[in-house]
């Protein structure tokens, strides 16, 4: 006997939308922001330790990798925070439509990577 039940639609057919995409680097930077703010405590309370355990932390954040950790966490972070206000206004019964989705989901993703830009040219003190 053969299921004659309707498939829900999977990867392999289902398209893809910004707001879809959106709401799944959400999740997925929101885990990235909650392990972030475990380390940044860890490597704060390295200062209690002394001098020698914080220069280790200092010298990891100043190497290559360190630096593009950083700016990764810190798209990460603005990410987090547009699709938040981006959900907070939804949460208000606003934005809906199909048009206003797609153009609030493009906002954050092009919004958090142009912050990301600023917040990179203000600690370069290029601005």
């Amino acid at each position: 006997m053969e299921n004659k039940t309707p498939l829900s639609p999977h990867i392999q057919i289902y398209k893809w939308h910004i707001s879809s995409l959106v709401s799944i680097s959400h999740r997925i930077t929101g885990i990235i922001n909650i392990i972030a703010i475990t380390f940044i405590c860890l490597f704060a309370s390295l200062l209690v330790l002394g001098e020698n355990s914080y220069e280790m932390a200092y010298l990891f954040l100043n190497s290559m990798f360190g630096k593009f950790l950083i700016l990764g966490l810190t798209w990460s972070f603005l990410f987090q925070v547009l699709s938040e206000i981006r959900h907070l206004i939804m949460d208000l019964g606003y934005g809906f439509e199909i048009k206003t989705t797609r153009i609030t989901g493009l906002m954050v993703i092009f919004g958090s990577v142009v912050l990301t830009i600023i917040f990179y040219l203000i600690g370069k003190s290029f601005i």
